[in-house]
């Protein structure tokens, strides 16, 4: 009876040894697997200054933003070097899911409404899957809502619309350094004069340095390619800081750029930093969760 017992406990002991080993096999295993590791926060918010960013809201989350430009600093003490003057954009963005997100948006700078969205082609990855930048593209509607200029002739809704097309590509080079390339296409209903054009294409090019963990500085230029905008307007240089506050993002900024939607700022910028034609401006951002992660995928 006694060597029964014995035997059920060696077996017994055997079994979970086994189970421990087979145990210890599959997470050998599971740590040999390949992972994939996907870059995040290539930079602070969803634009670099002026200009969109790779970056979009979370899925499930709204993000509200109030965009502030004041007056250009030549002004003068009369107008407070441009305080007593302001420019203002309110603006809503959310994210679908993982790889779309929404957005609309009103301008006080020819009473001009916005609608975007932006889609999540590529994204940086190490690992398993080895993608060296991201890719997103971004596409949005604007509509001029200011009085006909002649109420007598024949004006057409569509005359009152724009159009821009971007392709975001960027690169998180290291925790404190960030880079993207913005190509951008801009299209006019209705333009000035004959002699100018419907279509404009610029070539876009920011960054961003990491000063400590909460805060960043940003730079971004967009170059018009050879037109009659390039031949009447100025590109648009933007330099930013921003600074993390918990649910906030303060973004602090000068640029030769007065409004904050792209088809004015990248195509209709008339001022000169060598002439004292910048623009302090700020930005708040602020993230809400709608949906939860989980269910919002």
């Amino acid at each position: 009876m006694i060597q029964n017992k014995k035997f059920f406990i060696l077996i017994l002991l055997a079994s979970l040894s086994g189970k421990l080993l087979a145990q210890d096999l599959m997470d050998m295993l599971k740590d040999e697997t390949p992972q994939t590791n996907y870059a995040y926060a290539t930079f602070k918010t969803t634009r670099i200054v002026l200009g969109q960013s790779i970056e979009s809201p979370a899925a499930g989350t709204l993000q509200f933003l109030i965009e502030h430009n004041f007056g250009s600093l030549n002004q003068g003490a009369y107008n407070m070097w441009g305080l007593d003057v302001s420019t203002i954009r309110l603006g809503l963005e959310y994210g679908i899911n993982d790889w779309l997100s929404i957005s609309v948006g009103r301008s006080s700078y020819e009473k001009t409404f916005d609608g975007s969205a932006k889609i999540k082609i590529l994204r940086q990855s190490t690992g398993a899957k080895n993608m060296p930048l991201s890719l997103s593209f971004y596409g949005g509607t604007m509509l001029n809502s200011l009085h006909w200029a002649d109420e007598t002739r024949t004006n057409y809704f569509s005359s009152r619309l724009s159009y821009v097309t971007q392709l975001l590509i960027a690169r998180k080079f290291s925790n404190a350094l960030s880079l993207q390339i913005t190509p951008t296409y801009i299209h006019k209903n209705l333009v000035p004069l004959r002699t100018d054009q419907n279509d404009n294409f610029a070539i876009g090019a920011g960054g961003r340095v990491k000063l400590t963990q909460r805060t960043t500085l940003n730079a971004e230029y967009f170059y018009l390619l050879p037109g009659s905008a390039a031949d009447n307007f100025q590109n648009c240089l933007s330099l930013g800081l921003d600074v993390e506050t918990g649910g906030h993002v303060f973004q602090f900024r000068l640029t030769n750029a007065q409004p904050m939607f792209e088809r004015a700022f990248i195509t209709e910028t008339t001022s000169k930093w060598l002439d004292g034609g910048i623009y302090f401006g700020f930005t708040i951002n602020r993230v809400f969760t709608v949906v939860s992660k989980d269910v919002a995928r």
